[in-house]
């Protein structure tokens, strides 16, 4: 595991992002050491997914200054992949599973270059990490939500970023794609990377995350799990008595169950 460096992943000082002048974020401060896997949470309207759109410069802000290791995004847009969430893609575009995945890769290429078969190659590698290479011909439109996440995901791993951010990738997918996330991302984190995933199941954060910010317009609170993930903070952040409803889940899940929904095994409820 390569040795993270003293500059920040992501550094945000001072970020306002405001629609029709009412503030969506305020004055955010944020620091994402290098290889970190942190979840960004809070109640909806929070602007969890407008911080990270704002930190890819998708949305303009009123104030506030983002740096990519240490550099403007537009210096470093190279070291970034973006997952988006999945409601937001046109499925229904006539493109392959290979042709979406090879997308990645434009970046690198540029858009003069046509993919090739090294490009080939690290696709079917990809699709293969994620167990999506029978799918390979398949168009988009043909493939179940948890599918469809897959393919983002194999996307994103072809561009060989060294920080990711993912907008609610286990939003509706199935427990079989679940597991291949969380198993993706701990390996990305294994090999010194940083990934940054909107996330919203309390349950799950201290299993799958070592670092988390809460967020509600305003930065509550950011840093390690353990220290971080308090009752009081989760209060201050939800605005709310917090109980957890915890059910122990199989170890092993049976054929009938592998594509159920996962989040039967547990919840963070949020109570006034």
């Amino acid at each position: 595991m390569s040795t993270p460096s003293r500059i920040g992943a992501v550094e945000v000082t001072d970020l306002t992002v405001a629609y029709r002048e009412r503030p969506v974020l305020w004055d955010v401060d944020l620091e994402v050491p290098q290889g970190k896997l942190m979840a960004i949470m809070g109640p909806n309207g929070a602007g969890k997914t407008t911080l990270i759109k704002a930190i890819l410069g998708l949305v303009p802000t009123a104030a506030g200054r983002v740096l990519i290791h240490g550099k403007s995004y537009s210096e470093n847009r190279a070291l970034v992949g973006y997952v988006p969430q999945r409601g937001s893609v046109d499925w229904d575009f006539p493109t392959t599973v290979r042709d979406v995945v090879m997308m990645g890769r434009y970046g690198a290429l540029g858009w003069m270059r046509r993919p090739g078969r090294t490009e080939r190659e690290q696709a079917h590698a990809a699709l293969v990490k994620l167990g999506m290479e029978d799918f390979a011909d398949r168009q988009i439109s043909e493939l179940s939500g948890g599918q469809q996440q897959r393919v983002f995901l194999a996307r994103a791993l072809v561009q060989e970023a060294r920080i990711y951010f993912m907008d609610e990738p286990f939003q509706g997918v199935d427990a079989k794609t679940e597991r291949a996330i969380v198993e993706l991302l701990k390996e990305l984190r294994a090999q010194g990377r940083t990934v940054v995933v909107v996330h919203h199941d309390l349950q799950t954060v201290t299993e799958y995350f070592d670092w988390v910010t809460l967020l509600n317009v305003r930065r509550i609170a950011s840093g390690p799990v353990a220290e971080t993930f308090t009752d009081e903070n989760l209060r201050l952040a939800y605005g709310g008595r917090v109980e957890f409803l915890q059910r122990k889940a199989p170890a092993d899940p049976g054929p009938d169950q592998d594509d159920q929904d996962h989040g039967l095994s547990g919840f963070g409820r949020i109570r006034p």
